[in-house]
């Protein structure tokens, strides 16, 4: 749980307030909460693979989110914890800042202290360059929620581009469902016995180095990360009662990452690409495509959005992702009403094994303070794929959430 990092935040906004902005004074702290709080329902058409493993679920969350700023909004403070009860999961039943940050805002630089979630990518299926944030896998099996990550975060801003540094001490571990959690592998991951290649462990200093710029059409992202992987290798091992699970094992690697997109009209050209090092042979990894919006067809007042993406993994069966030779389809709905609904169906197929998984994810707004959120995931032809633990897991979730 994020609670270790308060010290270590605690010790660096303070520091960095009294370098560049002083500490706020009573009127500044007296700042403004929002959030969310709400309950999630999850329902599996089937039983699961393992008899450990509970059926339908529910779960209770809350997002709180606190700002102020000060010294002319030169300066700003945002905490945002996060905290989960889950019926069955004890693991998924957790607590984590994912955010607790002081920022400066200069003319032509900024600077960030604290724990922050920070979003690489411009592609639909998966984000290969997204890599500053750890997966927070317990909240959802699409990889899209990140835990926070203490940093110190320095961006410059000049006529040749954005350039972002990262300093990123403490490292976070992948969290993964529990043995009576669902949408986990067969055997369960067993987090206390974690293996490091660093001596430092979770104490390696870890940095990154992104630059952005637009260009004309083109928006550009290039960077560069060293450190401990937030993506685990899982070996075969045994608990403490000697039943067979599996150890997740921390590399450090060496990253290097592209991110591009092209608008032109109604197209949208997306690329993601990266090489790694240090997590075995040095291997490349992709995924590229497209998405073109129809705006208003048959008459109505709805956007159309046509995606397609091709996601490729130079390690092929060796990779420990599922995605190496696959194309991802999709059709986006952005309904423009008055509720800010849409609808997004994609299906994702392997094109050697046939292994496919399919997606619906819709929102709607109900009123002006709440909010559901529909999610469904179904598994096909997996059983020589990586997606073969997930074969039992098909599910409609359903997600009631209320913003003050």
């Amino acid at each position: 749980m994020s609670v270790r990092f308060i010290p270590f935040a605690r010790r660096i906004l303070l520091g960095t307030a009294l370098l560049c902005g002083g500490i706020p004074g009573q009127n500044a702290l007296a700042g403004e909460w929002s959030g969310r709080i709400g309950a999630e329902l999850r329902l599996f058409t089937a039983a699961p693979l393992d008899p450990r493993q509970a059926g339908n679920s529910l779960s209770l969350f809350a997002e709180p989110e606190y700002y102020t700023h000060w010294n002319d909004e030169k300066d700003n403070l945002t905490f945002v914890p996060f905290l989960r009860w889950d019926q069955y999961d004890a693991e998924r039943t957790h607590a984590d800042i994912r955010e607790l940050t002081w920022q400066h805002v200069a003319h032509n630089w900024e600077l960030s202290a604290g724990i922050r979630k920070i979003f690489w990518g411009v592609t639909e299926s998966q984000h290969l360059v997204d890599i500053i944030n750890q997966t927070d896998l317990v909240e959802n099996p699409d990889g899209e929620e990140k835990l926070g990550q203490p940093m110190i975060d320095l961006t410059l801003i000049r006529d040749w581009g954005t350039l972002d540094v990262f300093l990123l001490p403490g490292f976070r571990e992948r969290t993964f469902p529990g043995t009576e959690g669902r949408l986990r592998t067969q055997l369960p991951v067993d987090t206390s016995q974690a293996v490091y290649v660093s001596s430092a462990k979770r104490h390696h200093l870890d940095a990154a180095l992104r630059w952005r710029r637009t260009l004309g059409d083109w928006d550009l992202g290039l960077s560069h990360f060293s450190g401990t992987s937030r993506e685990p290798r899982l070996s075969p091992g045994l608990n403490n009662r000697g039943e067979p699970v599996l150890i997740p094992r921390y590399d450090l690697i060496d990253q290097t990452g592209l991110d591009a997109q092209l608008t032109r009209a109604a197209w949208l050209w997306k690329l993601e690409a990266i090489r790694r090092v240090g997590q075995g042979p040095a291997y490349y990894a992709a995924t590229g495509g497209f998405e073109y919006t129809l705006s208003g067809p048959f008459d109505t007042a709805t956007d159309l959005g046509l995606v397609a993406e091709y996601l490729y993994d130079e390690r092929g069966g060796d990779s420990p992702n599922p995605f190496q030779d696959d194309l991802m389809v999709g059709l986006r709905f952005t309904f423009n009403d008055v509720q800010s609904s849409d609808l997004l169906i994609a299906a994702i197929v392997d094109r050697e094994t046939r292994a496919s998984s399919f997606s619906l994810e819709a929102n709607r707004r109900l009123g002006s303070r709440w909010k559901l959120a529909v999610e469904a995931r179904a598994f096909a032809h997996s059983h020589d794929d990586l997606l073969a633990h997930f074969r039992n897991d098909d599910y409609l979730q359903a997600e009631l959430s209320f913003y003050y």
